[in-house]
């Protein structure tokens, strides 16, 4: 190396040197970064932000004021201070921002997020509310107006009662106002939107304004893919409607809406309308982001008199997705909870959420109230499980005689096949379907419970065993995340639930004498089921096993006081005595099917 190469060499390690200390970012500029990516990323958490040093900064910044801008529609309110007032009570914090008098962030108190921080509803500039109108040719939306206050922070407990006003003027005489009132132990805050005077700035052709509520809810449960199945925007006018939990979906309403909510799985954000809403238009979108579960806006019409000032008596609920707290409320809000459809919203509205609700009110560990609740239903359904197990011991020792039957007559004439079947069936006075409607009459309660369960709000972050979570999965290992099947996790409950049903369906294999396809489907269909529910509630997989459980012990006992040769030998007894013969509708309308075959083969 010469000397001329060896001081180009050290001539650049200096250049390099001097520019990274030339370049390098102040002390305050690296502290204010710090805590802006922090609050995000504590947002993205569903955690409020650490500190509001960055919204402070920027506060205390000097703004230039444009005269031109103060002469134009509220425009002394599009400057000002951007302060945080809180409502507190027994349930909930809330924060409204004098940047647009809404309301900023909101958190329950008494409820946790996944991971053990706040569980924050919403938070910050992710969230969006106000009245949008056009005032002397300008378009104002108040979201962007910063109302005036001489109110500070409230706290109130028991039947106490407090309002927090906030006015953004155009003049002394016309203006917007919002009026926050905030009762002790309740999730509702309640907003009195007078507009004063605006009927002299706004068009005579308008006949409402446009209230406008965006926000982005975050990540609250373990389970983000659950939860955004279980979050969309529900609305009521004539009934009470959603749009899509599984797509992206818009939807315009032309009549009356009452209330709408921004539902997430177990929590709600619902507006209530006392007048109603003229109409409306509900967007919700999915983001693919990390920790975001859907995107929500709402546009609807308030009705606008030009003849007087304008008063609407609004109110938020901000809670959670409780039956009973929500049902308290009145006005259907307990139809955000999805109970299932036609006899199994039945069973689960008039049955299970009363018998529910009975057992917690001895305060057991919720555990041992489905273990509770699945001996009831079980004991209830045991006459419909004994019949169906003597009707499949009825098959079981016809067997025999069946197979005689195929071997005498073979495959190739089916029609003949089946009516001498019938009319073995007929002379012994068994149903052939008899197994089978038993068991279709308790499917209605198994599926009850497949939406009662996962929308069961008392589960969350309640522990039982090794489910350290009820209304999510348990994980005994995970792993990265499978093509296809986008498995990352085994749950040991469902594991467990998934055995002793392969262990049930072995039993009654060797018990019916199922043979051919009908055998190897028993053992099919738990597999398919453990790839289903693996990612579902601890809650539900623990109360399939003690089903499964329960079934097999039942089936265990009957048996012993069920006798084949007593139940052959009835049938026998009835072959023998025509009039113990007696004819079922199925089979005689399996009767009427085979003579219309024949006749249409002559």
């Amino acid at each position: 190396m010469d000397r001329n190469t060896l001081i180009g060499l050290v001539l650049i390690f200096g250049i390099l040197i001097g520019s990274f200390y030339v370049m390098k970012p102040s002390e305050a500029e690296i502290k204010r970064e710090q805590v802006l990516q922090d609050s995000i990323a504590r947002v993205k958490q569903g955690l409020s932000p650490a500190t509001d040093s960055v919204a402070s900064a920027k506060a205390t910044a000097p703004i230039a004021i444009d005269s031109a801008v103060l002469k134009q529609p509220f425009g002394a309110a599009q400057f000002g201070e951007d302060k945080v007032i809180v409502l507190e009570n027994e349930k909930i914090i809330a924060k409204i921002s004098t940047k647009g008098g809404r309301v900023k962030s909101v958190i329950l108190k008494n409820e946790k997020n996944y991971d053990g921080g706040d569980l924050v509803l919403f938070d910050g500039d992710q969230n969006k509310f106000g009245l949008q109108f056009n005032a002397a040719g300008k378009n104002i939306a108040t979201n962007d107006l910063v109302f005036a206050t001489q109110d500070v922070d409230i706290s109130v407990t028991g039947d106490q009662s407090k309002s927090l006003k906030l006015r953004a003027n155009y003049s002394d005489t016309q203006y917007i106002e919002y009026v926050y009132t905030l009762k002790g132990n309740d999730y509702n805050v309640g907003l009195a939107i007078n507009t004063v005077g605006l009927q002299q700035l706004i068009p005579a052709t308008a006949k409402s304004i446009n209230l406008n509520w965006e926000t982005i809810l975050f990540q609250k449960e373990q389970n983000i893919d659950s939860e955004r199945q279980k979050s969309t925007i529900y609305f009521k006018d004539e009934g009470v409607d959603n749009l899509s939990e599984s797509s992206d979906d818009e939807k315009e309403v032309e009549e009356k809406v009452q209330w709408f909510a921004f539902k997430q799985h177990y929590f709600s954000n619902i507006l209530m309308n006392k007048d109603g809403f003229k109409s409306a238009k509900f967007n919700v979108t999915t983001s693919g982001e990390d920790g975001i579960v859907k995107l929500y806006a709402a546009n609807a019409e308030l009705d606008f008199s030009h003849q007087k000032d304008n008063s609407y008596s609004l109110n938020f609920f901000f809670g959670p997705n409780k039956y009973n707290i929500l049902k308290a409320e009145g006005n259907d809000f307990q139809k955000l909870i999805n109970m299932g459809w036609g006899p199994m919203r039945w069973i689960n509205q008039y049955i299970t959420v009363p018998v529910f609700d009975i057992l917690d009110g001895f305060h057991l560990n919720y555990g041992i109230v489905i273990l509770i609740l699945t001996l009831m239903l079980k004991g209830i359904l045991s006459p419909l499980t004994y019949k169906s197990y003597l009707s499949m011991a009825k098959m079981r020792v016809l067997k025999p005689q069946l197979d005689e039957i195929k071997e005498k007559v073979g495959d190739d004439n089916a029609v003949l096949l089946q009516q001498e079947q019938m009319k073995l069936y007929k002379q012994a006075g068994v149903n052939p379907l008899g197994g089978c409607l038993p068991l279709l009459l308790q499917m209605p309660f198994t599926i009850a419970f497949f939406y009662f369960f996962p929308n069961l709000f008392e589960l969350r972050g309640e522990s039982f065993l090794f489910m350290k979570d009820m209304s999510t999965y348990d994980t005994l290992f995970s792993f990265s995340k499978l093509p296809i099947i986008g498995m990352d996790h085994i749950s040991l409950m469902c594991i467990l639930m998934t055995l002793t049903t392969l262990l049930t369906t072995w039993y009654n294999n060797t018990t019916s004498g199922a043979t051919g396809q009908m055998k190897y489907i028993g053992y099919f269909m738990p597999l398919i089921f453990f790839f289903m529910l693996n990612s579902f509630p601890g809650g539900l997989n623990y109360y399939y096993f003690l089903g499964a459980v329960f079934t097999f012990l039942q089936q265990v006992i009957i048996r012993k006081f069920v006798d084949d040769d007593k139940i052959l030998a009835k049938l026998e007894a009835n072959k023998a005595n025509p009039k113990a013969q007696k004819k079922s509708s199925f089979q005689q309308k399996m009767e009427d099917m085979m003579r219309q075959q024949q006749q249409q083969k002559k």
